[in-house]
């Protein structure tokens, strides 16, 4: 594997449409029904009924302006509540993120590659975010540490830039962006504060990757719910994560990890720390079957921790399509009898490209003409 996931997740696909188009445009979409039961719903504050649908649409437009440049960018729009993190939540309606929008350039050699990429990108910390479409996650929910709320990693887009890179089996990226993965800032927000995030990786053998990712950068906020009166400026504390990770893949089965420890810094407070980790597996019962199963933990310094189980059945009636049935276990002192359970259906579609592409030997006698 001399080409890293970050290239294929981000690169690859236009690169290969490249091959067959020196510019055009193209959109993917993936488009997802939920159906939802938990009680947290019906907990306070929501207050509401234990059972909940929602929909969420991911949309990826790219336009490839030629072999090494292009724009690309994924834009969400989910109803409220949709996500497990909005089940302890008020509120209803439908709402826009843009998770990337970046200008990319890329050069690809024999067993190497560049990519730089600048705007609205996600974070280059951890693995997971690479499998964020329901399309591509075997499971419903995410990992504990991701999330839209106080979470250690936002899934939301960061304001950056960033540059990767691969030599043979290793493969490195390095990122500059305007806040913290722990607590994402708009380009419109006041109190952003410069954070670097990176990560390396190893491919021992096909199928077979390992490894590592940090941040480091101020993360709070004057109006954050964590940052207390009287402490520190924002800008002298700040967050630091570092994160292992690891992957193979042979036959039927398909295992992911990751472990992932943060440090929060604060002067008033004793500086918060919290682990998170979790292992995946995925197995392919038939062509249309497969089952997977995610166990988690999370303990911290100033909370008291907890695990969660995740179990889903997934069914593809065609290439297109996806079934998913999953319940989810949350257990933890802190945590009342199956309260936090959840359970959950989800019919994905994910549509093919829609394309308007530009071939070379079109180009190359426009421009004879």
């Amino acid at each position: 594997m001399t080409v890293t996931k970050w290239m294929l997740a981000f690169v690859l696909p236009a690169a290969v449409w490249g091959q067959e188009a020196a510019s055009g445009f193209e959109l993917r979409t993936t488009l997802t029904g939920q159906g939802v039961y938990s009680q947290e719903l019906s907990s306070p504050p929501r207050d509401g009924s234990a059972e909940d649908a929602g929909v969420r649409g991911v949309f990826y437009p790219t336009w490839k302006l030629n072999e090494n440049w292009s724009v690309s960018g994924a834009v969400q729009v989910a109803s409220r509540p949709f996500f497990d993190d909005q089940f302890k939540t008020q509120g209803r309606g439908v709402k826009t993120d843009v998770l990337r929008a970046h200008l990319t350039y890329s050069k690809f050699w024999n067993k190497k590659s560049v990519v730089i990429r600048a705007g609205i990108l996600s974070t280059a910390f951890g693995s997971f975010l690479l499998r964020y479409d329901d399309a591509v996650n075997p499971l419903i929910d995410v990992p504990e540490a991701y999330g839209y709320y106080y979470a250690d990693v936002t899934t939301l887009g960061l304001a950056a830039v960033e540059a990767d890179a691969t030599w043979g089996r290793f493969d490195g990226r390095a990122q500059f962006a305007n806040s913290s993965p722990a607590n994402r800032r708009s380009i419109f927000d006041s109190e952003q504060y410069g954070n670097w995030a990176g990560g390396v990786g190893y491919t021992i053998r096909q199928g077979f990757r390992v490894g590592a990712s940090t941040y480091r950068g101020p993360y709070l906020d004057r109006k954050y719910r964590y940052y207390f009166r009287g402490e520190a400026p924002p800008r002298q504390l700040p967050a630091t994560a570092i994160g292992l990770d690891a992957e193979w893949g042979g036959g039927p089965w398909n295992v992911r990890g990751e472990q992932q420890w943060f440090q929060m810094t604060y002067q008033l407070i004793p500086t918060f720390t919290q682990r998170a980790g979790y292992v995946e597996a995925r197995r392919v019962l038939t062509p249309r079957w497969y089952a997977a199963a995610r166990a988690g933990y999370v303990r911290s310094s100033a909370a008291p921790g907890y695990q969660t189980y995740e179990a889903a059945i997934g069914f593809r009636p065609n290439t297109i399509q996806l079934i998913k049935m999953g319940y989810t276990i949350q257990q933890g002192s802190a945590i009342p009898g199956a309260r936090d359970n959840v359970f959950a259906v989800q019919f994905i579609t994910s549509f093919r490209p829609v394309s308007v592409a530009r071939d070379s030997s079109a180009a190359a006698g426009a421009a004879a003409n």
